[in-house]
């Protein structure tokens, strides 16, 4: 295959037998995926908090509360979150590279984006169920 015109590795790819990775459809339908949950619950949330510009706390607390509006809302939480995490795993990959930098900044991420969605998502279910 290396000897026709059809190869379109580099001669460093060949040397070294480096190919795709076949990581990067998944990721970029993830990030499709991810950023038309987080775009329309985002639009049925501003449609929500546009309602409620001078609201009192119990209405909107009991907004909040609503099993649609809660379910709305936790779906947005997660769906930005991943966004953000997918995104700035592109960011870390193309623009860090140490490896040790690398790999923190990678578990940084990780974790911040997970325990800011556990937060958020804990703070809807608090609210919708009652406690």
């Amino acid at each position: 295959m290396s000897g026709n015109g059809n190869d379109l590795r580099t001669p460093m790819k060949r040397a070294l037998g480096l190919g795709s990775a076949k990581d990067g459809t998944q990721h970029f339908i993830w990030q499709r995926v991810t950023a038309v949950a987080t775009g329309l619950s985002g639009l049925w949330l501003l449609g929500m908090l546009l309602s409620l510009r001078t609201a009192e706390f119990a209405i909107i607390h009991g907004l909040v509360a609503d099993p649609v509006n809660a379910a709305v809302l936790v779906v947005f939480l997660c769906g930005m979150f991943w966004h953000a995490r997918l995104g700035l795993q592109v960011i870390i990959e193309d623009y860090i590279h140490t490896p040790m930098t690398a790999l923190v900044a990678h578990l940084a991420n990780l974790f911040i984006c997970a325990l800011a969605a556990v937060a958020g998502v804990l703070a809807v279910l608090r609210i919708a169920l009652g406690s």
